[in-house]
């Protein structure tokens, strides 16, 4: 098996988590310190704006591969693992059929992040002011 292969089977383990640690943040079961961590991981990774935008050659990619798992190892501490594991079930055969894609979703992210951004950037210019 290549190394690209290989790195493919990863994005799609990946992938999978992803979804599983979502369908787990909306689970009553989960404690909600939790979901609060799992909807921003999920978000994360899901929108379309980066820390690193991805078309940097290799940085871009990756900080994906380091805070998304590193946020999933932390969320799985925190979720009961009965529940995780009907989660995993769930997710694995929602994505054999194919991912769910919610317009709704991709612009309240945008819209977070535009937020985020002018209120950084209204916090820069204040400072900037003084």
């Amino acid at each position: 098996m290549s190394w690209k292969e290989r790195w493919q089977e990863r994005a799609e383990k990946l992938e999978n988590e992803t979804y599983a640690v979502y369908l787990a943040a909306r689970d009553p079961r989960v404690p909600w310190y939790a979901r609060a961590l799992l909807v921003a991981i999920v978000a994360y990774a899901l929108s379309p704006i980066d820390l690193i935008p991805d078309f940097i050659p290799i940085l871009g990619y990756l900080d994906d591969l380091v805070i998304i798992p590193l946020g999933i190892l932390l969320a799985l501490k925190m979720i009961p693992a009965e529940v995780m594991a009907e989660c995993r079930a769930k997710a694995a055969e929602a994505l054999s059929s194919g991912l769910p894609r919610s317009r709704g979703a991709a612009v309240a992210i945008v819209l977070i992040w535009i937020v985020a951004i002018a209120l950084v950037g209204a916090l820069i210019w204040r400072i900037a002011r003084r």
